[in-house]
């Protein structure tokens, strides 16, 4: 008969279960009941902490960005710009840990305030810059818009880094689409290079708040 003692089932420790089953299954094998058994509990146990799946999602996405700033404090010095660049490489790297891990961010409310320390800083630094609040808000939201709508066509082709879902090999598609030549080339632009593509695309976003909005 064991006497060790197991870690007392709360909120953190569903989650950090689920983001671990997560990468086994991904979202739509993930379930409250494959997460009973992954921590060798009744499902009706973890009811007492999620009255839902999208309220798991909630303390996962949390969990998720508690993960992503920890240790990742914010510099002073950068520009608003420096700023935009480093949240948003900083942010598809860390969806990029969890299998479907953009998805699970998307649409999910935070259960803590963690971020509402990183948003203070960085508006306080966009409207130093000269935005006003609306185009802070605005700048800030569209890069983000843009990193996780990016990140989820990635993970629809790379769940997770070495792995490739069927059927978005670019040398097969371009043979299938060899009656529209254009858009079979095209292809490379858009199931390879990722990291390329992400750096141009988050470029051309910045680019473009920076000649709208013209901060002084």
């Amino acid at each position: 008969m064991t006497t060790e003692r197991r870690a007392p089932l709360d909120r953190k420790r569903v989650a950090d279960a689920a983001l671990k089953l997560l990468n086994e299954v991904g979202l739509e094998g993930l379930s409250l009941r494959a997460i009973a058994k992954e921590l060798d509990v009744k499902a009706p146990a973890l009811y007492w902490h999620f009255k839902d799946k999208q309220a798991l999602l909630d303390e996962m996405a949390t969990e998720m960005y508690r993960r992503m700033i920890a240790g990742a404090a914010l510099d002073p010095d950068d520009t608003w710009q420096e700023r935009l660049f480093k949240a948003n490489r900083g942010l598809r790297a860390a969806l990029l840990g969890y299998r479907d891990g953009a998805k699970v961010f998307s649409g999910s409310r935070f259960t803590g305030m963690e971020h509402a320390e990183q948003m203070e800083d960085n508006l306080r630094l966009f409207t130093a810059a000269g935005f006003t609040l609306a185009r802070a808000v605005r700048a800030t939201s569209t890069t983000y818009l843009y990193t996780l709508g990016f990140v989820t066509e990635e993970q629809g082709v790379v769940p997770l880094p070495g792995e490739r879902r069927e059927g978005y090999d670019v040398n097969e598609r371009a043979r299938l689409m060899a009656d529209f030549p254009l858009s079979a080339q095209a292809g490379a632009e858009i199931f390879a290079d990722y990291d390329r593509h992400f750096e141009e695309g988050l470029t051309l976003v910045i680019t473009g708040i920076e000649a709208r909005y013209r901060p002084e």
